[in-house]
């Protein structure tokens, strides 16, 4: 109903304005903390922010979780501002990656099951530069490319 209404008045031009409505986001964000006073500071801080819904913090693996209607860098600039090191949780279970133990995956300090969050992207244009490896090794153009002995 609301929305024939909206569509209706902005037919018929009578002026009223439409806010365009934030999207739900959850945040995750690895934030230093070392106490309980430490997770009750950005605790406190996140909560205050206009649009968040709940704030789940898990001191362990130094994560926090922002839900609402809220943007991520806002939540991450309100995080640094408690005089805490924060970042956009770099990690995400180990079952995701296809190989989790390799050089840009594995992280000593990421929590149990947990590997850093390598982009597809890469690992698949190193594949692709090897098949360019193997066409070229066996090329019509270069009849010496490939000797078999």
């Amino acid at each position: 109903m609301g929305g024939t209404i909206y569509y209706l008045s902005r037919l018929l031009g009578t002026g009223h304005s439409y806010k365009k409505r934030k999207q739900l986001h959850t945040v995750e964000l690895k934030v230093r903390m070392d106490c309980e006073g430490c997770e009750l500071k950005v605790k406190n801080a996140l909560s205050n922010m206009k649009g968040v819904q709940s704030v789940e913090i898990n001191r362990k693996q130094q994560k926090v979780t922002v839900t609402g209607y809220v943007e991520p860098s806002k939540v991450l600039k309100k995080a640094q501002s408690t005089g805490k090191r924060a970042e956009i949780w770099p990690y995400i279970p180990y079952t995701l990656v296809a190989h989790p133990y390799a050089a840009p995956a594995y992280d000593k300090k990421a929590p149990p099951g947990y590997v850093r969050n390598v982009e597809a992207v890469t690992l698949s244009s190193q594949l692709v530069r090897q098949e360019d490896q193997l066409t070229t090794l066996f090329s019509d153009e270069n009849p010496n490319a490939c000797s078999i002995m």
